[in-house]
């Protein structure tokens, strides 16, 4: 049984599915792969440049669908998700004078495999840009 009355419940299915903006996706995705780069510093492997077709990803998605937008909103939540706990607890490695690189390398590599799915998701060829930095 719902706590909800159905218009509560509808309500709330209508709130989750509005359309999300553009500009908040792009400000997202700048901010996972600035993050990404901390990590891949971590590791020991450099910045990945965010230029060509991972810069342009946002206004790619743009020309998709709406169920491959929605899929991209929650690939970077998830990936967000994963993000914030792994940086932190590399970040308290390193703060205690412990080498991070061996973790920090496999959350790269998470980030980049989960990275990899969003891009796939507009059905162009980003091969390219998911093959680079893969350490």
């Amino acid at each position: 049984m719902s706590a909800f009355y159905p218009d509560q419940a509808r309500a709330m299915r209508r709130t989750a599915a509005a359309p999300k903006p553009h500009a908040q996706f792009a400000q997202n995705w700048q901010r996972l792969h600035d993050q990404a780069g901390e990590v891949a510093e971590l590791a020991g492997i450099s910045r990945e440049k965010f230029e060509g077709e991972i810069a342009a990803f946002p206004g790619h998605l743009c020309d998709a669908g709406e169920a491959a937008q929605e899929l991209a909103w929650q690939g970077i939540e998830d990936i967000d998700a994963m993000l914030q706990p792994g940086l932190t607890a590399l970040r308290t490695i390193t703060a205690r004078g412990q080498d991070a690189s061996v973790p920090a390398l496999a959350l790269w590599r998470e980030f980049h495999c989960a990275r990899g799915a969003i891009l796939r998701l507009t059905g162009a060829d980003h091969s390219a840009a998911i093959g680079r930095n893969a350490a």
